[in-house]
């Protein structure tokens, strides 16, 4: 029977059904129960290709409770606030020395550039964004593929960082994900059409869009990259089912905001922590994911750095750049925030992910968000209201400042400033400084166990020589005002993934890695995944940091591994590879480097069945 014949006839079934209602005398409840299961089975009911299948919509319940059920992941972070945890366990220490393939999908032709993705499931199926704006629906048992929608990218878009994408957003029925010319699209989840489209920015200015969007309460939040362009960051809020701009919020002080298409007061106060005009091309780039906290209804974002590099240009503190803002998602209003590093003359975009978790401190528990910055340091906050609590180093060497006072504000090193150019136009004094500007750790996601109480943190040892240079804003064009040389600090590794207590800023276990670290981190009840540039996909013991399996997916991981649970049985799933920044900005790393394999796989494991 044809996929037509099966919607009469389901059609005509509940057509039935519902006439023997009218004909059976039902209690008010009853009655109420009968139509509300007919409606959601009738909501449910798609066709895709040519064949008919259940799809049930993800509602916001689903997401918000997305850390909490193990039949998907309907979210980047496994759950609003981000911790990337499972309470899966089918998968653990005691078997996971047994892990094999399932199956392997390839994204195939020449696009295989960088595959920094978290996938997405449901209902069977995969959804995860590749290189160059590309999106895939992978059936989760065969590795069949069910659709592919790749966006038609101008030649002279503007990214950064490599071609990447980090991941979709799933609603309702849509696949919702942004594109390298820094378009909002929205699929649908079924069959890969185009529902809704949305311009972002103009991307002829640098403009790009490389983050996973997120969802809260029905709204698409999106921030925008563009910084080294002199872009201005922002945050905005959309109806995820049309699309309809409701709010924006600019993270850079003296530009407006907007609710409903009305004025909605700047941000901060015009010129109080910005020089002259300087605020109108001022960065602060929204380029990376942010989280979401309903228990206290806060959007967390981090901002990047400020336009130009050169801190000489424009001294202040230069509000809201590397910091994190919250915003009330309902009105777009900051409503605290915190500046990780003032003044920045380094590159240290503050855009890293603020993780919601529960601190237990001196009997109390509070309400906390952590976050390991850019520059070097792990920052736990008061997430009700922004207030510092502590500031600890997470890697082994940090120059630009020897810490934080009691008020939350650095102590800065002056000598690990780069000097100013002088006034006939030479570049300024050169200094080396620690971490380089791609940080102690950069975009890739860090876990956060509630089991362990211990975040497990990706991050690189590296320093660079970093000079400031003269420059004058042109629309379009790089608007760094600074040139630099990485390094790496030792002979035998750069990266290093770290257990972290947050209760004190401890290492409480490590393993180092010969290349940097540039994937995110998946913690389990009692394990933790990550992968390397040398291809290996890898689990851990999640208490002690034994290295317990891994898996050579044949080029170098940068994406972010997920978990779930399907048929009785638990799965792992990563994308594997090589790109991102590291090849790209990386000075002497990128030599130590130049030799791994690019490719673009998504892997899918499980234990065999006995």
């Amino acid at each position: 029977m044809g996929a037509n014949s099966n919607i009469l006839a389901i059609g005509s079934n509940f057509a039935m059904i519902i006439a023997s209602t009218k004909k059976t005398k039902w209690g008010g409840h009853a009655m109420f129960k009968l139509k509300q299961t007919l409606f959601a089975a009738a909501c449910a009911f798609t066709v895709s290709s040519g064949s008919v299948a259940w799809s049930a919509p993800v509602t916001d319940a689903d997401i918000v409770n997305d850390g909490k059920t193990t039949e998907d992941v309907v979210s980047n972070g496994i759950g609003t606030q981000g911790q990337h945890y499972s309470p899966l366990d089918k998968i653990n220490a005691g078997n996971v020395a047994k892990l094999v393939p399932t199956w392997a999908f390839s994204l195939g032709s020449e696009k295989m550039r960088g595959q920094e993705t978290q996938p997405l499931v449901r209902d069977g199926v995969i959804y995860f964004t590749g290189s160059y704006s590309r999106v895939f629906a992978i059936d989760a048992r065969t590795g069949s593929k069910k659709w592919e929608y790749d966006a038609r990218l101008p030649d002279d878009i503007l990214p950064c960082c490599d071609v990447i994408s980090r991941g979709a957003a799933l609603y309702d029925n849509l696949v919702i994900y942004g594109t390298l010319d820094a378009k909002l699209i929205a699929l649908d989840r079924d069959t890969g059409k185009v529902v809704w489209k949305k311009d972002l920015e103009d991307y002829t200015a640098g403009y790009t869009y490389s983050a996973a969007p997120m969802i809260v309460k029905g709204k698409v939040i999106t921030g925008i990259a563009g910084g080294e362009f002199g872009g201005i960051g922002r945050v905005e809020a959309r109806d995820a089912k049309t699309g309809e701009l409701i709010w924006t919020r600019p993270t850079v002080e003296g530009h407006m905001g907007t609710l409903n298409g009305k004025d909605n007061g700047i941000t901060g106060v015009t010129n109080a922590t910005w020089p002259g005009d300087l605020w109108k091309t001022g960065g602060a780039a929204t380029w990376n994911i942010g989280t979401y906290d309903p228990e206290t209804n806060l959007i967390f974002f981090g901002t990047g750095n400020p336009a130009p590099w050169n801190s000489h240009m424009r001294p202040g503190d230069n509000l809201y750049s590397s910091s994190t803002v919250a915003i009330d998602p309902d009105t777009g209003k900051i409503v605290w925030h915190y500046q990780t590093t003032p003044h920045d003359g380094w590159d240290y975009d503050g855009v890293n992910e603020l993780i919601s978790f529960d601190l237990n401190k001196d009997g109390k528990v509070i309400k906390a968000g952590a976050k390991a910055d850019r520059n070097g340091f792990f920052f736990v906050l008061d997430r009700t209201n922004g207030k510092f609590i502590s500031a600890t180093p997470f890697v082994s060497k940090i120059t630009w400042a020897s810490g934080f006072d009691a008020t939350g504000r650095p102590k800065y090193n002056p000598e690990s400033r780069p000097g100013a150019p002088s006034a006939t136009g030479e570049k300024g004094p050169t200094v080396t400084v620690a971490p380089s500007f791609l940080g102690g750790k950069n975009w890739m996601p860090m876990a956060y166990s509630p089991e362990t109480k211990l975040f497990y943190v990706p991050s690189n040892e590296w320093s660079m020589d970093i000079w400031n240079e003269p420059v004058t804003f042109k629309r379009g064009a790089a608007y760094l005002g600074a040139g630099f040389t990485i390094k790496p600090l030792y002979d035998d590794y750069i990266g290093a993934l770290r257990a972290i207590d947050p209760t004190n800023g401890k290492i409480v276990w490590e393993y180092k890695n010969s290349a940097p670290l540039w994937g995110g981190v998946l913690a389990t009840k009692n394990l933790v995944f990550t992968g390397t540039p040398e291809g290996y996909l890898k689990a851990f013991n999640a208490k002690t940091g034994a290295e317990l399996w891994k898996f050579n997916t044949g080029s170098g991981i940068v994406g972010v591994p997920i978990t779930w649970e399907m048929d009785g049985e638990q799965y792992i799933a990563i994308v594997s590879g090589w790109g991102g920044a590291v090849p790209l900005w990386g000075g002497e790393v990128a030599k130590k480097i130049k030799d791994i394999s690019q490719g673009a796989m998504l892997w899918v494991f499980k234990l065999p069945k006995s």
